[in-house]
């Protein structure tokens, strides 16, 4: 595992994306304190579970839509939603006033 700082990326970054397609984790760091592990996208990272993690990380950050994030987990929609429900994150995030304009459409 190599160890770049975050000056480092500027300089080196074709070093760290030569070890990411050499399947090598990398450290960054700032002032000497680690910051993230860059971590090669390999087919069997993603069938342990990454795929999902990201797919709800984007939908949470409304980067997808449900039914997109549902497709990159390799899920279908409902048992997405189950996932959703599980970690308490809503899958209708309505503001109040858009509730509120549901609710007397509604009734």
């Amino acid at each position: 595992m190599d160890t770049f700082t975050v000056r480092d990326l500027r300089e080196r970054t074709g070093a760290l994306i030569h070890d990411a397609e050499e399947g090598r984790l990398s450290l960054i760091t700032k002032h000497g304190r680690p910051v993230f592990l860059a971590v090669p996208f390999t087919e069997e990272l993603l069938n342990l579970g990454l795929r999902t993690a990201i797919a709800i990380k984007l939908y949470k950050e409304e980067a997808l839509t449900l039914e997109k994030a549902a497709k990159l987990a390799s899920l279908d929609i409902e048992t997405f939603i189950e996932k959703l429900s599980q970690l308490k994150i809503p899958v209708v995030n309505y503001s109040s006033q858009e509730m509120e304009k549901e609710l007397k459409d509604f009734g």
